[in-house]
């Protein structure tokens, strides 16, 4: 192996909502629908709480703020149907940095893995807006929330990405914005870069945080994950 390629990751893993694409809007929307239908508040706070999920506390979080006596399963059909037809009909936008270090994966011959908490339904509708915008298939695996046994902050996600990679999590780069998905990577052993968006990173956890990734590339993150976790802008 080259010097140029010990520079890098064997794999880099990366979050979908609020980590690569923009798309916290289109839930908080979503959850303000669901609630206004439970008959309860929903406020940012509710969509810190519960940002990164998984799903099933996302729900369990909306019935005991509505008081509801709707089922579990029911409000999550109702969740999951106002989210997946807010992600067909909303144009794709990416978080800052981030079109351009998917692209980057590409040019590299990084192999590169989507992990999200989303399901599968909705991770389907977000990745035909990703393809049709770049053109080209940038993952090479998708894990979902639905897909693992055990979603975030559970490591097995992270693990199974990996995995499937035929990677070890230490030599797998892991991008992601919310306390939940820090947690998963870190658990799982992966060298993290955070770049939080919504609520702040976890007080107990030290991986590299940047607060945004526009102006960094694979090698920088690579180097920033293995530093003294000092905050890099």
């Amino acid at each position: 192996m080259d010097e140029a390629r010990e520079a890098l990751p064997r794999a880099v893993l990366v979050d979908m909502d609020g980590t690569i694409v923009d798309s916290e809007p289109i839930w908080l929307a979503s959850e303000y629908e669901v609630m206004s239908l439970l008959g309860g508040p929903w406020e940012a706070a509710d969509q810190a709480l519960c940002l990164g999920g998984p799903l099933e506390r996302v729900v369990n979080h909306m019935i005991d703020r509505s008081e509801s006596s709707r089922s579990a399963v029911e409000v999550q059909d109702l969740l999951l149907a106002s989210v997946e037809k807010r992600m067909r009909e909303t144009p794709l936008v990416w978080r800052p940095g981030a079109r351009e270090l998917v692209v980057e994966c590409g040019v590299l011959g990084l192999p590169l893995a989507l992990v999200t908490a989303s399901w599968r339904r909705l991770v389907d509708a977000m990745h035909e807006a990703i393809c049709a915008d770049l053109g080209f298939e940038p993952f090479a695996v998708i894990v979902a929330g639905d897909d693992v046994s055990e979603s975030k902050p559970h490591p097995e996600p992270y693990l199974t990405a990996a995995a499937a990679l035929s990677a070890q999590p230490e030599q797998c780069l892991a991008l992601e914005d919310s306390p939940t998905g820090i947690r998963s990577a870190c658990s799982a052993g992966c060298a993290v870069i955070a770049i939080p968006h919504m609520a702040l990173v976890p007080p107990d956890l030290e991986p590299a945080i940047v607060n945004t990734l526009q102006g960094h590339d694979i090698a920088g993150l690579w180097a920033l994950a293995h530093t003294d976790r000092s905050v890099a802008r």
